[in-house]
């Protein structure tokens, strides 16, 4: 009797801790985008200053594993921040938890863990991801960024794309195709990280809760490294 008791009690006991280390995930989640963007902008070979400041959002999926994508269901997942303002003109806001799925991601990543970087340079490509599911080089066009504070970006691949696409795997940085990939909205965490329903557009945007705590550095780094977008 004694032992039903036990397990009853730690049963009852899992699923209370059960809320609370899904929001601890979540958290974790936004302090290593915020370690990995801190870790790409340190290095020389970055990403263009002048795509930053052009940049609407930002979008990080740190540490894909090949070892968590199984058939059907290969994912990686992460956090989106954008501008906050009118037509994005303001400064970084509060993140959404995003979810990236696709075969082309296993093919990138091979066995190592795997970061990946995505800069969305147009309001349109801000307001596709905000509003719905979205399939790189489909709904949206895509392409492979360059790296490099001084690198020539303004080449017409780079022009047209709304969203450029970079991963970093055993220290090297690099823009990457994953063309075929889908970004969407990771609801189940974005309601655990803020405890209730949220809308991905009015978080991002500056017109929902407040940004965490755990996503200080994230933030913090991008007010530095672009804090003022550039027309175009």
């Amino acid at each position: 009797m004694k032992c039903t008791k036990c397990g009853i009690v730690m049963l009852v006991g899992m699923f209370a801790l059960g809320p609370t280390l899904s929001a601890k995930n979540e958290q974790d989640r936004l302090q290593n985008s915020g370690k990995v963007m801190h870790e790409i902008l340190s290095v020389p070979e970055d990403i263009p200053q002048d795509l930053i400041d052009k940049a609407r959002c930002v979008v990080v999926m740190p540490s894909v594993l090949k070892a968590a994508f199984v058939v059907g269901g290969s994912y990686g997942r992460g956090t989106m921040v954008c501008r906050t303002g009118k037509d994005f003109s303001g400064p970084w806001g509060a993140p959404a938890m995003y979810a990236l799925e696709g075969g082309s991601i296993g093919l990138q990543i091979g066995g190592e863990a795997t970061d990946f970087v995505f800069l969305v340079m147009n309001d349109r490509g801000a307001n596709s991801i905000l509003h719905s599911k979205i399939k790189l080089g489909g709904d949206v066009s895509a392409a492979a960024g360059p790296v490099g504070r001084s690198a020539e970006a303004s080449t017409d691949v780079t022009m047209r794309a709304e969203i450029l696409t970079y991963s970093r795997a055993r220290g090297a940085f690099a823009g990457t195709s994953l063309e075929g990939s889908t970004l969407r909205p990771d609801t189940g965490a974005n309601e655990t990280l803020y405890g209730a329903k949220v809308d991905p557009y009015e978080v991002v945007r500056g017109l929902g809760p407040q940004s965490p705590e755990a996503a200080r550095k994230l933030d913090s780094l991008l007010d530095k490294a672009s804090p003022r977008p550039a027309n175009g």
